[in-house]
């Protein structure tokens, strides 16, 4: 569903732990006297509300009035966020650099300008250790305008020393600006296309790489260029649909991680999209045991204790745990087992509403669905294939919007909806059409439905026959394949044809595939 507006400060006290709103009485009983204690009846009042009601906060808190309101909730969201800044002090580094820069300043304003450059100093080693190269630039900048001020006898060679690190750290930057510009754009073109579905669009995404990718030696770059240019490469292949070139940078990207251990736990935001995108290629090439092998790298960091302290990385984590256990379950056919997933999903999405987007609230939706429809549980089915149409956005993942409405139609034609399908395929080839994603493979299946409700029963298994031997034409269509990425459409029609279990169907190809 589309999102309502939600106040800033409500928000952002909802997202707060309650040791993070232990830290924040201490905290604001310090800073406060006796008429100051207004924005912590207001904290109190917030943190007790379901949604945010501003006469609901009136009546509750007796001594606000409504012109007081404003200028109470811009205080208490200033001491929020300056509470929760020094409670993630020792968590997050470049949180703890900017602190130890800030002292500095503190000490350059007061003259004490040998005091400033010695701690300049001790947090540039700091910020060149843990890979925090914009901080290190802007450490620099800071003691080339305390050198300019404080003139010492070293200063020739103080100069020198200085320029040479500004040079350096600034061609690594471009070099980093350079690749993770590239990664970005290359991923906003996934977000909004998925994969290729033409040769047009084949063609601009090679022009696209080819012609902005400059010549490199990967040897010579630093980290984050080696990172950048791993996820570019990560998310062109996977546009194109070639999943083991895929496989292949998405492991550097994991393995640049192993290769420099200490950024593991600096970066964890970063390692652990990268396992998400080595899942990801594993799934699509149906490498069932390397899968499990690297879902279970992933599990491990369930219990670390980076994850109690920064709810951003407890959120991605989890997300991906959830999306690959289903995709477990769909690799090895049993989506009667994956099922009670479905209940810890639905709270994970509730309590995490305020934070998450409708981009991940549908892949969510989609592999539920598919969950339900291979368990054979249509109308379940259909009800999260709802949820997607609902979403009137549809510029982003338009992949999931067209083909959950194929699904959808065939979730009807298991319940023999005969009198609602004629309208919904009607309008799903308007909207496939208007997405300009009415390949041959969607058209194909719209007529195949349109003509079944008018097959006689005695006919209908020869037809079936027939749509799959025609279907299994575009199996391997560098472009065509796509659909089937999506909707296991051979598998739905040997189920149909064999009167079994799409379940015991796939379960029956998976054994066979592993002898």
């Amino acid at each position: 569903m589309p999102k309502q507006q939600i106040d800033p400060l409500f928000q952002l006290i909802k997202s707060i732990s309650k040791s993070e709103k232990r830290n924040f009485k201490l905290y604001a009983n310090r800073i406060s006297s006796d008429k100051e204690t207004k924005f912590l009846q207001l904290f109190d009042v917030l943190d007790k509300m379901e949604e945010y009601n501003e006469v609901t906060i009136l009546k509750k808190a007796k001594g606000i009035k409504q012109a007081q309101l404003p200028n109470l909730k811009a205080h208490l969201y200033k001491q929020l966020l300056t509470s929760l800044r020094l409670t993630q002090i020792n968590h997050d580094i470049s949180i703890s650099i900017r602190e130890q820069i800030d002292h500095a300043k503190v000490l350059y304003n007061k003259g004490l300008y040998q005091q400033s450059l010695r701690i300049l100093d001790k947090t540039k080693a700091l910020a060149r250790k843990n890979k925090k190269n914009i901080l290190v630039y802007e450490i620099i900048q800071f003691e080339k305008l305390i050198e300019s001020q404080y003139v010492t006898k070293s200063i020739e060679n103080r100069a020198e020393e200085i320029t040479r690190e500004a040079t350096e750290i600034s061609k690594t930057m471009d070099g980093v600006v350079y690749f993770s510009n590239m990664s970005i754009r290359l991923y906003g073109l996934y977000l909004k296309v998925g994969y290729v579905r033409n040769e047009k669009d084949l063609f601009m995404v090679k022009e696209f790489f080819n012609t902005n990718l400059i010549p490199h030696n990967v040897e010579n770059l630093s980290f984050f260029e080696k990172l950048y240019l791993f996820q570019s490469y990560v998310w062109y292949y996977l546009i194109i649909q070639d999943f083991l070139m895929c496989y292949k940078y998405a492991k550097k990207w994991v393995d640049l991680f192993l290769l420099n251990p200490e950024m593991i736990n600096v970066h964890m935001d970063l390692y652990l999209k990268g396992l998400n995108n080595v899942l990801v290629a594993l799934f699509y090439t149906n490498h069932v045991s390397n899968f499990k092998k690297h879902l279970r790298l992933l599990r491990k960091l369930e219990g670390a204790d980076q994850f109690k302290h920064n709810s951003n990385l407890n959120i991605l984590l989890h997300m991906f745990l959830f999306v690959h256990r289903i995709n477990r379950h769909f690799m090895e056919g049993t989506f009667d087992k994956g099922l009670h997933l479905i209940p810890k999903i639905e709270s994970f999405l509730e309590e995490n509403k305020v934070g998450m987007d409708n981009h991940r609230a549908l892949v969510f939706y989609y592999k539920i669905a598919c969950l339900y429809f291979g368990n054979g549980q249509y109308r379940e089915a259909i009800k999260y294939l709802n949820r997607i149409s609902d979403v009137r956005d549809t510029s982003l993942r338009g992949d999931i919007h067209c083909f959950g409405r194929i699904l959808n139609l065939i979730s009807h034609y298991e319940l023999e909806n005969t009198e609602l399908l004629e309208y919904q395929i009607r309008s799903t080839y308007r909207f496939l059409a208007k997405m300009e994603d009415l390949q041959e493979v969607q058209k194909y299946i719209l007529r195949f439905l349109r003509k079944l409700s008018s097959i006689s029963p005695d006919q209908l298994k020869e037809e079936l026959k027939k749509s799959r031997k025609d279907l299994q034409q575009w199996v391997n269509d560098p472009y065509e394949k796509r659909a089937f990425l999506y909707l296991d459409l051979i598998s739905w029609l040997d189920a149909k044809i064999e009167n079994r279990p799409v379940q015991d169907v796939i379960m029956e190809k998976i054994n066979k595939n592993r002898r």
